[in-house]
């Protein structure tokens, strides 16, 4: 049962790939159980939905600052003490947040980018060091499969669990399943991993290999379509719970709308295939372009509320299309012997994500109503289909 699943997935004979899948898998499971909670307790205490883009861009600033100075913090401290202190940041937001204060919530959700972005970090060099550049398609869409489960369960059943249980309980099993997490990655084999020699005899400039990335049109290209995806995912995970408890749903429809919103990553292997049909330029093409279209669709239907969760959920499948190719775009690109330095420059599409659409959404929210939301993070998903014409077309 096991080896078909993994034939399914197109990972046979892959070295580490299933470990390395489920360990992401794990770690979207730990970073999606407060993903509908911390909007929603954003909203009850700061009231209004332009209050709560500023939270978010504030935070965020912390994590684009540790994602440019971590190749200087790892060279400093190492990989296994990155990963260490990536978990020990986790571990702090998961219990600052089950806090629920205002002052908690801003430390916390801090504290929550920093250590996914540190464990990230470090997972993403394991995955190129250990699987074949060639291979890195296939073991995407795996990847996201496995992601995607912590992506459906993670947003219902946090919320589940702060309202018939506890509210700090969903804070709790999160702590559980990093423990875990952490345990297996240490004391598998894939700790020799985390053991990387240091060839390097002085620390690293951030600044010099910002300017080494920026001058590898590749390297800028895969990162301006992550970034894009990244700001659509950004958009549904703030704004979807918000957009669902002000048309009058509740919270916990706003959870299983983030829950079944990202139940469409569990197609990212058959997308993959259709990507290796087509082409990834032609399917990527496909997929920004049907994000959009149905992101905007949500603003058009305004406060019909099970049109506008039906349009989110459409551009959720469309954006599942353009999550089947993953990072494979970078990961082809990145030279070996600069695998860490770029993978931390690469990296901060997510976090730079997270500050501009909250930072762009606080300014639009300031005049106009939500559905301006929907209709601007569309239209940048329609624009990025003139940068999928840049991708080579005989990738796939």
């Amino acid at each position: 049962m096991a080896m078909s699943i993994v034939s399914w997935l197109g990972i046979r004979g892959l070295n580490a790939a299933v470990p390395l899948a489920l360990l992401s898998g794990a770690l979207a499971l730990c970073w999606m159980l407060p993903a509908a909670i911390i909007p929603i307790q954003a909203l009850s205490h700061l009231e209004t939905a332009q209050k709560v883009s500023v939270l978010f861009f504030a935070v965020s600033v912390a994590g684009v600052a540790a994602a440019v100075f971590v190749p200087l913090i790892v060279h400093v401290i190492g990989r296994r003490r990155l990963f260490a202190l990536g978990a020990g940041c986790i571990f702090a937001s998961a219990v600052m947040l089950s806090w629920d204060s205002t002052t908690s919530l801003i430390i916390g959700t801090a504290l929550r980018i920093v250590g996914f972005l540190s464990m990230d970090i470090v997972i993403e060099t394991i995955i190129m060091e250990r699987i074949a550049r060639r291979a890195l398609a296939r073991f995407e869409a795996a990847r996201i499969f496995c992601m995607g489960v912590g992506f459906i369960i993670g947003p219902w059943l946090g919320i589940w669990l702060a309202n018939h249980w506890t509210f700090s309980s969903p804070f709790i099993l999160l702590i559980a399943v990093l423990g875990i997490v952490y345990i297996y990655t240490v004391r598998s084999q894939l700790s020799a991993s985390l053991d990387d020699p240091r060839t390097q005899t002085k620390p690293p400039n951030p600044f010099r290999f910002v300017s080494r990335f920026c001058h590898q049109p590749r390297l800028r290209l895969a990162w301006v379509l992550a970034f894009a995806r990244a700001s659509f995912w950004t958009m549904f995970f703030i704004y979807a719970p918000i957009y669902c408890v002000q048309v009058g749903l509740g919270e916990e429809s706003a959870g299983l709308v983030l829950s079944f919103g990202s139940a469409a990553i569990l197609l990212a292997p058959l997308f993959g295939r259709i990507g290796r049909r087509i082409g990834v330029r032609r399917l990527l093409t496909l997929g920004y372009l049907g994000t959009g279209i149905m992101t905007m669709g949500v603003a058009v239907v305004g406060e019909w509320a099970w049109a506008g969760v039906t349009f989110l959920l459409l551009a959720a499948v469309c954006a599942a299309v353009i999550d089947a190719v993953g990072n494979a775009l970078f990961l082809r690109a990145v030279h070996s012997y600069e695998r860490p330095e770029m993978t931390a420059v690469f990296t901060t599409y997510r976090e730079m994500a997270h500050l501009t659409g909250p930072g762009v959404f606080s300014i639009l929210l300031t005049f106009f109503a939500l559905p301006s939301v929907f209709v601007v993070s569309g239209l940048s998903m329609v624009v990025m289909t003139s940068m999928t014409q840049f991708i080579p077309k005989r990738f796939r």
